[in-house]
């Protein structure tokens, strides 16, 4: 509430002063990452650091965070917006570690945009991801927010009003990510549990792990990373779309579309 009246969305947010706005979506960046990298909120010098797009008259808004001394990556990017039933969405939100290797996934051959790889794809790059242990559509290591994140997302909404709050996962891993931080299915729960049973030995998907490419080896579908890796590669015969999620302010929904399943090879559940 400002100045006596609710607020219930990211448009009547947009509809405040800008130092206002400013005010409200910081709540949105964890202490912990501006803290370690040398982003004060207080100092007029770093405001240069955090960008926040957010035009009046819209139901959007980004927030990019930037290192002091690595701007070609954000150290965090957010997307939030208000749907068509006056509920939240996250659209996404990427934190990356700007001191790892960089891995140009982002850009073709030709240094053209990939798309998280939906447009084109650098093969190259991507199998150097994978061998280093990232997931499809990383260009560096991130630096393991996502559990600190879901809270902060939750008190947001909770301020305005809300009891829960939506997510678009664009890959399977972040899928099984927002599953083990409490989030349950609005559409996509039995492609879920679908891709689980046929990546089961004797599957339709692990019969396609057939070493035919660098992203569909043998023993892939024992990980979240190399499933994550087979699905990017095209095993289903069809984009991953169509997966909404949602998650309950303080409610875990204890959904689980893969027992057992570790998140990269050597890990322990």
């Amino acid at each position: 509430m400002v100045d006596g009246l609710p607020l219930s969305s990211i448009r009547r947010i947009n509809d405040l002063a800008l130092e206002v706005r400013r005010q409200i979506y910081y709540t949105l960046l964890p202490a912990e990452l501006l803290c370690l990298n040398g982003v004060d909120l207080t100092a007029l010098a770093n405001q240069r650091l955090v960008h926040l797009v957010c035009p009046e008259g819209t139901g959007s808004v980004e927030v990019v965070v930037y290192h002091p001394d690595e701007a070609r990556d954000p150290l965090l990017y957010l997307q939030l917006a208000d749907t068509a039933n006056n509920q939240l969405m996250v659209l996404l939100f990427v934190v990356n570690d700007p001191h790892s290797p960089r891995f140009n996934v982002d850009r073709d051959w030709k240094g053209a945009p990939t798309k998280f790889g939906t447009l084109e794809r650098n093969i190259e790059a991507e199998q150097a991801a994978m061998q280093a242990g990232l997931m499809p559509g990383q260009v560096r290591r991130g630096l393991k927010l996502a559990r600190q994140l879901i809270p902060i997302f939750e008190q947001f909404v909770s301020r305005l009003g809300h009891k829960m709050f939506f997510l678009d996962p664009l890959t399977y891993n972040t899928a099984i990510l927002f599953e083990r931080y409490g989030c349950n299915y609005s559409q996509g729960r039995k492609q879920m549990e679908w891709i689980n049973r046929e990546f089961a030995p004797g599957g339709e998907l692990y019969n396609k792990l057939d070493e035919s490419t660098p992203f569909r080896q043998a023993g892939a579908h024992r990980t979240v990373h190399g499933r994550s890796w087979a699905i990017h590669d095209g095993i289903l015969g069809q984009p991953f779309t169509d997966i909404k999620m949602y998650k309950r302010v303080g409610v875990p929904a204890g959904i689980n579309t893969f027992p057992g399943g570790v998140w990269k090879p050597g890990q322990i559940e």
